[in-house]
Order: C-alpha cells, then sequence, then structure tokens
C-alpha cells in the first residue's frame, strides 16, 4: 500500500503595492499609499488573517518615460525601515519585510537597521536583497550606473555575507546586566568585526547586540541564473514572478534542484510567488469582475504607456482603441522609458511587435485589448471556494510553498481574501488558525541560527 503524501501548509503574505499597474488608484474605494492609517489597515487585515509577512517593495526614483514622471507611478515610495518600524509597534505577529537595495546601501548600515528592526518588533524582521539594474535609478547615488550585473550580484553576495558577520558578532549571551556587581558584558570583545574583501573593508564593532532571530530571515527576487544560484546558496525564500502551475513548477524544481550542491534541504528554501486574486458570487461573475479591472488597470493611457515600452517611440498621437501603429520599434540604445523593469522584458523589439500584429490581427484587437491580453493577468479568479481550491492544488502540486498577494485596492482590497478565502484553507486544515510561534523564521518554518554558523530547528 503506497503512504500518502502529508499535504503541506500554505504560507499567505500580503504586498502592499505602490502605484503600478496592478493598482487601481482612481477606484473610489482606494485610498492614499503614503498616509500611515493605510499601511495599518492592511497590516492588520494580513494579522487578522494569520498571514506569515507583509511586504514592501522599493522605489529608489520615480519612473520616467520621455523624460516626464510616469503618470502611474508619481506617489513615490515612503522609506522602508520608517514604514515597518511603525508597523512594528501595531501589529504582534506578523512579519515585516522590506526591499534593501545591496548596490547603493554599506553593510554596517543595513545590519544596524534590520537588527535594530528585528528588537523592536520581538523577532519579525526580513531583508529582500535586491540589486539595482539600471543606472538611471543609480544617478540618485555615488555608484549609479557602473556595475554590470555580474559586479552586481558579486557585490550582493559579499554584501550578505558581511551583514550576517555584523550580525553573528554578537554570540546573544554577552549582556550579563548584574546590578548587584555592577557588571554588564561577560565579553569585552562582543561585537567586534573583520571583513576584508573586494568589495568591502571594515573592522570594528557592531553596536547591537544579538537580535531575536539572530538575523533577518532573507528572501531574494531575482530570476536570471545569477539570481537563481545566489537565492538557492544565501537566501530562506524567493520572491517569485511564477505564480501560473506549468510555470511554477518549472521555477520551483529548478530552484530546489540548486540547493544539495550548498548542503541545503528542500525545505530551507521557500518559494512564493506574487499572485493577484478577484473573487465573485459565482466563477461568471469573477470573470466578468476580473474583466472588469483589468480595463480598469489598463487605461487608454495606460496601453499607450506599455506599447512604448516596446516601441522605444512617441506613440501619443495613436487611438488607444484603434489599430497597432504600422511604424516599427526603434531599437536603439536610448529608451523611451526610464526605471521600469518591463523593458528588459522585449529584448527583441522587432520580434515582439511582429508577434503583437499578428495577435491584434487575429483578434481583431485594439492597442487597448492587446495590452489587457498579453499583460499580467489575476492570478486566481472565482469564488471563495474556488479561489481556495486552486491555491491549495498549486501548492500541493509543488508550484509554490504559498503566495504573495497583491490586492488591486489599497487598502482594502485584501479585506474579502481575509474574511472568505482564508476561513476556507484553514477548514482544509492547510492553513493555521493561529501563529503557533512568535518570530517570522517560527511561522515560516525556518532555522535560527545561532552565532557560530550552526542552527537551531524553529519550535513548532
Amino acid at each position: 500500500m503506497t503512504k500518502s503524501k502529508p499535504q503541506k501548509q500554505i504560507h499567505l503574505a500580503a504586498h502592499f503595492p505602490g502605484v503600478n499597474n496592478t493598482t487601481v488608484w482612481s477606484d473610489p474605494r482606494a485610498g492614499s499609499h503614503i498616509d500611515f492609517s493605510s499601511f495599518v489597515h492592511f497590516a492588520k487585515t494580513a494579522e487578522r488573517a494569520k498571514f506569515d509577512f507583509l511586504f514592501l517593495a522599493e522605489g529608489l526614483r520615480l519612473r520616467e518615460q520621455g523624460g516626464h514622471i510616469y503618470d502611474l507611478d508619481v506617489v513615490g515610495r515612503p522609506d522602508t525601515f520608517t514604514v515597518l518600524a511603525a508597523l512594528a509597534a501595531v501589529t504582534d505577529r506578523l512579519g515585516l519585510t522590506g526591499t534593501i537595495n545591496s548596490t547603493f546601501n554599506e553593510p554596517y548600515e543595513v545590519a544596524r537597521q534590520f537588527a535594530s528592526l528585528d528588537h523592536l518588533s520581538d523577532g519579525r524582521s526580513a531583508w529582500n536583497v535586491v540589486t539595482s539594474w539600471d543606472a538611471f535609478t543609480g544617478e540618485n547615488f555615488r555608484r549609479g550606473g557602473f556595475l554590470p550585473q555580474d559586479e552586481r550580484y558579486s557585490r550582493a553576495k559579499e554584501f550578505l555575507a558581511t551583514a550576517n558577520e555584523l550580525f553573528d558578532s554578537w554570540r546573544g549571551d554577552e549582556i550579563i546586566a548584574d546590578q548587584a556587581t555592577g557588571t554588564f558584558l561577560g565579553d569585552a570583545k562582543a561585537g567586534a568585526f573583520v571583513h576584508e574583501g573586494k568589495h568591502f573593508d571594515i573592522h570594528g564593532r557592531f553596536n547591537v547586540p544579538r537580535s531575536p532571530q539572530g538575523r533577518p530571515v532573507i528572501f531574494q527576487a531575482g530570476d536570471s541564473d545569477e539570481g537563481r544560484e545566489f537565492a538557492a546558496s544565501s537566501a530562506d525564500a524567493i520572491f517569485s514572478r511564477y505564480a501560473a502551475l506549468d510555470t511554477g513548477q518549472a521555477f520551483y524544481t529548478d530552484v530546489k534542484s540548486r540547493l544539495a550542491k550548498y548542503g541545503r534541504r528542500s525545505d530551507q528554501l521557500l518559494i512564493l510567488p506574487a499572485a493577484s486574486f478577484v473573487l465573485g458570487d459565482t466563477d461568471a461573475e469573477a470573470e466578468e469582475k476580473a474583466h472588469e479591472v483589468r480595463r480598469q488597470q489598463v487605461s487608454g493611457a495606460t496601453a499607450i504607456k506599455h506599447l512604448e515600452f516596446v516601441w522605444n517611440r512617441d506613440l501619443s498621437g495613436y487611438d488607444p482603441e484603434g489599430p497597432l501603429p504600422d511604424i516599427d520599434p526603434d531599437p536603439g540604445e536610448h529608451h523611451i522609458a526610464r526605471g521600469r523593469a518591463q523593458v528588459r522584458m522585449y529584448r527583441d523589439p522587432l520580434a515582439v511587435a511582429r508577434e503583437w500584429r499578428e495577435l491584434a490581427a487575429a483578434n481583431n484587437w485594439s492597442i487597448r485589448d492587446l495590452v489587457i491580453e498579453t499583460g499580467n493577468r489575476q492570478n486566481f479568479i472565482g469564488t471563495p471556494a474556488t479561489v481556495a481550491r486552486t491555491i491549495n492544488d498549486y501548492v500541493q502540486a509543488d508550484a509554490s510553498d504559498g503566495f504573495i498577494l497583491v490586492p488591486y485596492i489599497t487598502p482594502g482590497g485584501l479585506d474579502e481574501f481575509a474574511d472568505q478565502v482564508v476561513p476556507l484553507l484553514q477548514e482544509q486544515g492547510v492553513f493555521r488558525t493561529d501563529y503557533e510561534g512568535t518570530t517570522l523564521r517560527d511561522h515560516l518554518g525556518l532555522t535560527h541560527p545561532d552565532a557560530s554558523g550552526l542552527a537551531h530547528r524553529a519550535a513548532s
């Protein structure tokens, strides 16, 4: 008799989005993306639903198109550490994950900030380690623009390794604080560190004692081969873009297969794709609602802006409800859109234009129709029961270990998922009904490292 495979427990998190092509900021239900009240509402909803963590992306420069700030990105992004530290005071268990760039910061500064956040939150901090890919963003910084991709990852690896040395410069047992004897430290060398490497040559004393988690949980979001190797060697979780079943399974298998060479087990790295959702009383109603949301997300102006990513031309004179331009894209080196990662998706714009013209002709699509149909679609659409079942199917089929949900309304868009989908997952026995631990590592089932690099299994 074949022993059945035990059900995996699903991990859920919530992404607080900036204004982008997921967010419908023009909806009457939408609120501010900067007011602290929006962050509080969002975080408390996620914690009420027993989510693992809240996730903040980071934008270090406002994106531009044709030399002007891109209309859907004018909100900017408040400072990550400031927001997360404030949220630590109004939440008790929810993990707090921030995206911090390794290209334009220094290890001592970032390690100090994350260690402080871990203390303030009683062990709930996480760091999404990213590199900067464009010189445009780098113009805001001294180091702008000079690091090619391989150097960015080289710096990122050493940056993280250096930060870990700083975290580990305190074992955690040095503070005695004996009031009777007046002895505060039991080790006069506490916090001492020396690092000599290609990118960093620093020595001194780290001035934040060991935090509740020892180190923050480490996330990585790169999809290149270098990014996947970096995650397999050093990350605790990956913020993936592969939320569909087939592509998710392929990514899951590829990344997990890289772990053994680093002496790691499959359960020591979680795969958590970003995913959006639309709920309805029936599946048909949800599909209709999803179509309406997509048309809100892709207005005529947005459709033209998106087409300009590929054409690299000013297309403002074209009708978004009309046919695609009959002129070819400009494959020139200088791009009309600056600071947008989507530009990298269209490395052969002439081939993309040919493919899109064929699709538009075959389906009688306008420019706006094409952008809607070829752009990011909602990942989970249906009744709460349908969405709960689909999410569970994907996780059990090893397409992911869970999902980082990105609602299209901020800050209230997560509420209906928390109220309608989460209880169904709990009934299926695949999602917690309450937090069993206090730290983010506890929530994720990850190890708690000690200062020698060894690890103790998180308490269950």
